[in-house]
């Protein structure tokens, strides 16, 4: 592993530059370990990501974003896990395989790629084959991304937001939208169209998630007509449903209820008019769907 990028760690937009080897912290506060909170099999992705078996999903500690909707804050902000090395890290991806994973999901890893890539370099040559998901906010770096090339089979990003404003105000991060698009497109470089195998799981590709936020349909829509016009209509898109005000969303006027319907609907009719293929979650039972034009 390369660690002197640890030692003046700028892998991340944050480029907080601290030497994490001597345990300095910066925004995401990782140290120089790999700290994880869970390696589980998780069925609850898209069908093509799920499938039957479920997807060995690694939930990595930390996070450079400060969503005050984040439902995972334990883990992101509050840092909940445990350290591990990167030989253990390569016996989880290991693991999850022989429990019948259909692939390895990485969430929120940015902050650990050297890691990764010497762990998957590990399990790989102990006998790894089923595909590596990259799994992100969308706010990465595009050189710290070009590090993954090779490794990583399927990106999964966000893009939570079109107006730079709103992720100042709702996740305390300046640039998102130039940041998160120059990775996705980094992304789809390296990755290309999805494709699948006889059984419809996703073998290598991307496919971008949207979280729609409450009293923010316009900037639901602005994010897909972007994606729409700047990415390959054949990848993927994954609209969630799913939102509900949790941590510090609770405080906050604009976002402390659960999406309606009648916004909901107006999302899926803009997807339909766009003409975009993917999922999108049901209001009531969080289940995704295929939207209405998906082929």
């Amino acid at each position: 592993m390369d660690s002197e990028i640890l030692k003046k760690c700028t892998l991340c937009p944050c480029e907080c530059n601290v030497n994490r080897l001597n345990g300095n912290i910066g925004k995401c506060r990782a140290k120089g370990k790999v700290k994880i909170a869970l390696a589980n099999l998780h069925y609850y992705e898209e069908p093509c990501i799920s499938g039957e078996n479920g997807s060995g999903t690694v939930f990595f500690s930390g996070c450079n974003m400060s969503c005050k909707f984040c439902q995972n804050y334990k883990v992101s902000q509050n840092y909940l896990g445990k350290e591990i090395e990167i030989e253990d890290l390569a016996c989880e991806f290991l693991r999850l395989q022989k429990e019948k994973a259909n692939n390895i999901n990485l969430v929120t890893g940015f902050m650990y790629i050297p890691q990764i890539i010497e762990a998957i370099r590990i399990a790989k040559s102990n006998g790894l084959i089923i595909p590596i998901i990259y799994n992100s906010s969308g706010y990465e770096k595009v050189e710290s991304l070009k590090l993954l090339e090779g490794y990583i089979d399927v990106y999964l990003p966000d893009l939570k937001y079109y107006y730079n404003e709103l992720a100042q105000k709702l996740s305390g991060i300046n640039n998102y939208f130039e940041t998160a698009t120059s990775a996705i497109k980094e992304m789809y470089n390296q990755v290309g169209n999805p494709y699948f195998d006889e059984n419809g799981l996703i073998k290598k590709g991307m496919i971008i998630r949207h979280l729609i936020l409450p009293n923010h349909i316009q900037n639901s829509k602005r994010v897909l007509k972007w994606i729409k016009n700047n990415i390959n209509k054949k990848v993927l898109i994954s609209i969630m449903a799913q939102y509900f005000p949790t941590y510090k969303a609770l405080e906050t006027d604009d976002i402390n209820r659960k999406l309606t319907k009648e916004e909901l609907e107006e999302i899926e009719k803009y997807v339909y008019k766009l003409n975009l293929e993917g999922y999108m979650q049901d209001l009531e039972d969080d289940e995704e769907k295929y939207v209405p034009n998906f082929k």
